[in-house]
């Protein structure tokens, strides 16, 4: 990368896609400059899983159905959707410092990716501090 670009591709954590598409001001100075700058944003496919499981248990609530949200928040042309590989399954499964199965899932589609993970999961930060940024 040269002076002033961004990093090529990221991943972002779910809670940091939900904010960035409905509630920006939440997202750190970092955050935001890493996801301006961006060349691709990768969401991982765990991701819409989650939005749609924390939306059907009511622990977050969207402005419309989770299908027509979830479309919406992946078509910005520098969004993509990350399917979960078995690549990413088995680097996932081996990680024993993270506990939720979603944290991990998502940490091992930015390793495989060879990408910054834009995350306020301390548990991820403690485990990887060099790939995340907040």
């Amino acid at each position: 990368m040269g002076c002033g670009e961004g990093p090529a591709v990221i991943v972002l954590d779910t809670h940091t896609w939900v904010w960035n598409a409905v509630a920006p001001k939440k997202l750190s100075r970092a955050a935001r400059s890493t996801i301006d700058r961006a060349t691709t944003i990768g969401i991982s496919t765990m991701s819409c899983w989650e939005v749609a499981f924390l939306e059907a248990t009511g622990r977050l609530r969207l402005d419309r159905g989770v299908r027509a949200w979830v479309t919406s928040a992946l078509a910005d042309d520098r969004i993509t959707a990350l399917p979960v590989s078995l690549e990413i399954a088995l680097t996932a499964g081996a990680i024993a410092t993270l506990r939720d199965p979603a944290d991990r899932i998502i940490y091992a589609t930015a390793v495989e990716h060879d990408a910054l993970l834009v995350t306020r999961d301390e548990r991820i930060t403690a485990h990887d501090p060099a790939r995340v940024v907040w």
